[in-house]
């Protein structure tokens, strides 16, 4: 595996490379060596952040933990995108798709079943044109932490959503 640690508002130490190599490397039992993970730390204030995205073909496996100390941010990470492997493991086998990135070993590997995802409601509603400013100001009237709306200007389905510190994020496709 590939590491590509970077640090914003942070001096990236050799400890703190060391430490990230060494957990994150526990990763490379379900990666092929040429699989590249992005590391990003930051700190602002009392918040020490670290940023983990690993691209596999086509998806993107990717956390974000923040604590107010690194190296639990960094046990955190990890835990969490071990997490994630297990149920991205379960989407390659039920839809037959090559795990080109992962070990063979992996994904032939017998786990426990995880919880099965059901969608136990669905919603219809009209979608009429309006700005992405507007959208976010019907989110805020009814309380959500996103919403979906069709843009007006490129009539295009998209998705407003709250960031954390108070900030709003935009969702446009991509084709």
């Amino acid at each position: 595996m590939k590491f590509r640690i970077t640090g914003k508002n942070i001096e990236v130490s050799d400890n703190l490379r060391i430490t990230i190599q060494e957990k994150l490397g526990k990763l490379e039992r379900y990666f092929t060596s040429d699989t590249e993970i992005i590391v990003t730390l930051s700190v602002e204030k009392e918040r020490q952040k670290i940023e983990v995205t690993i691209p596999v073909r086509g998806n993107i496996i990717r956390s974000e933990q923040v604590s107010n100390d690194m190296y639990v941010s960094i046990d955190l990470v990890e835990e969490v995108i071990e997490r994630q492997l297990r149920k991205y493991k379960e989407k390659i086998i039920d839809r037959h798709q090559g795990g080109n990135n992962f070990r063979q070993e992996f994904i032939e590997k017998e786990t426990e079943p995880l919880e099965e995802v059901k969608i136990i409601r669905t919603k219809h509603f009209g979608m009429k044109p309006m700005y992405p400013e507007d959208a976010c100001i019907q989110m805020e009237l009814l309380g959500h932490n996103f919403y979906v709306f069709r843009n007006a200007e490129t009539e295009e389905v998209n998705v407003v959503y709250k960031r954390k510190g108070g900030t709003y994020g935009l969702i446009e496709p991509e084709y």
